[in-house]
């Protein structure tokens, strides 16, 4: 009987992207799961989709055909929980899967325990080993690089001297200077500094419990594994993961979702391997203090501790780059005692004239607007006779005004004297 698999050339070298994925398990022991598990999965697909090809299974299930899905295929086609309604000559991979009676009502009892359908888990200690294998403390950045990186900003020297060892150190950076100076777009460009690609699963087992990892509007995928690796990860970019206002301390746990009985992974959880930015922090309904007390252990041991729906406690790797924006100072947020916890703590201070020229230069160019120094010294005159200091977001959004203005003025948006003071206007309030 011929089963067909996408598989690569033996002789292929795995990507960048494919290297940190581990191989095909060989065996149902290797994955970790049991045979009873992964067919109550396998119903569970059939439920839903009516009937599917044995191929299709296996890509849903992400797990080897030949080698592991077809034994389970055989089983339940013995226990009389499925049929074979047809396929492509001897190519078990083309064979069509139907429930039975008996496997609709068995399906409907995996259902009971839990409503997750997809790739099958890996275990904790799997993810465990992979989250080390490809920890962000083996990540090294260079002054030229960061300077590189942060090219669309226009940064001090001493900052980016600054910035440089603390993503090297992979800890914990607090950010901390007036709104609009850039903060956050820092933060963002700190991920992407963050050499290399990681796997991660689309979900982790632990017992019967089951935490989904996976999170399209997170995670970006960089390739699709083939038959030579093991396709219940997936290869992403380092990840970035921004939190607001809007966080909570129940955020920070596992999720439980009381209808499909699966847990959801938390913020950090999701940002392993990359940055997580807990924006706007001081302004969050928990205080300050009750967030950093979350905290402490993460930061001291580079361990988290999550809790499932039954109670029990599990321990997770804490490998993220934990970035603090505010704009608030330090001091005024917590104490010395966390302070110290958080290793790294860099001002991001108000442009000088200087910069804010250069900021408004490079606003002007990207939107083809000719630039003339003059106009920088306007908008400072305008802000220092009404005690507004000057941010960094100025520029854009004062040029975007300005265009607007010139639209309905009908006129061609140009740095004059009566655009740059209409824009002033409608945008600054005076302090």
């Amino acid at each position: 009987m011929a089963i067909l698999e996408r598989v690569a050339p033996a002789s292929a070298a795995p990507s960048k992207a494919e290297a940190p994925a581990p191989m095909a398990p060989a065996t149902m022991e290797e994955t970790g799961l049991t045979g009873q598990f992964v067919a109550d999965l396998v119903l569970k697909i059939l439920y839903q989709k009516g009937q599917t090809t044995a191929a299709d299974l296996a890509d849903t299930i992400c797990l080897p055909l030949p080698k592991i899905l077809q034994s389970v295929l055989d089983f339940l086609k013995s226990e009389h929980l499925v049929e074979v309604k047809g396929g492509s000559g001897m190519a078990a991979a083309t064979y069509v899967y139907v429930l039975s009676m008996k496997g609709a009502e068995r399906a409907r009892e995996a259902f009971s325990k839990n409503g997750y359908v997809g790739a099958a888990p890996v275990t904790l200690g799997a993810y465990v080993n992979r989250v080390r294998a490809q920890s962000i403390g083996d990540m090294q950045v260079t002054f030229d690089e960061i300077r590189k990186a942060l090219t669309h900003l226009v940064l001090p020297e001493k900052t980016l001297r600054q910035l440089g060892p603390a993503i090297n150190s992979g800890r914990s950076i607090f950010l901390f200077g007036p709104p609009g100076t850039g903060k956050s777009s820092i933060a963002e460009t700190l991920a992407g500094m963050l050499k290399g690609s990681i796997v991660l699963p689309y979900a982790i087992l632990v017992g019967q419990q089951l935490i989904h990892v996976f999170d399209p509007s997170r995670h970006r995928p960089l390739v699709a594994l083939d038959a030579r690796f093991d396709r219940r990860w997936i290869p992403v970019n380092r990840p970035f993961v921004e939190v607001g206002g809007e966080l909570t301390l129940e955020d920070l746990d596992l999720t439980f979702d009381q209808v499909s009985k699966v847990h959801e992974a938390p913020f950090q959880m999701k940002a392993s391997g990359g940055v997580l930015l807990i924006d706007d922090f001081g302004r969050q309904r928990a205080s300050p203090e009750m967030l950093l007390n979350r905290w402490i252990v993460p930061l001291d041991r580079d361990v988290d501790f999550l809790t499932l729906s039954d109670g029990r406690k599990i321990e997770v790797p804490f490998d993220v780059l934990l970035v603090f924006a505010t704009n608030r100072t330090p001091s005024s947020l917590v104490d010395e005692a966390f302070l110290r916890r958080i290793q790294y703590k860099i001002e991001i201070k108000p442009p000088t004239d200087q910069e804010f020229a250069e900021i408004l230069r490079r606003v002007c160019e990207k939107q083809k607007i000719t630039f003339y120094p003059k106009a920088s010294d306007w908008i400072a005159a305008y802000c220092r006779e009404r005690n507004i200091p000057l941010r960094s977001c100025h520029p854009r959004d004062l040029m975007q005004h300005l265009s607007a203005a010139a639209r309905f003025l009908l006129k061609p948006a140009e740095l004059t004297p009566e655009l740059v003071e209409l824009a002033c206007e409608t945008y600054f309030v005076p302090i």
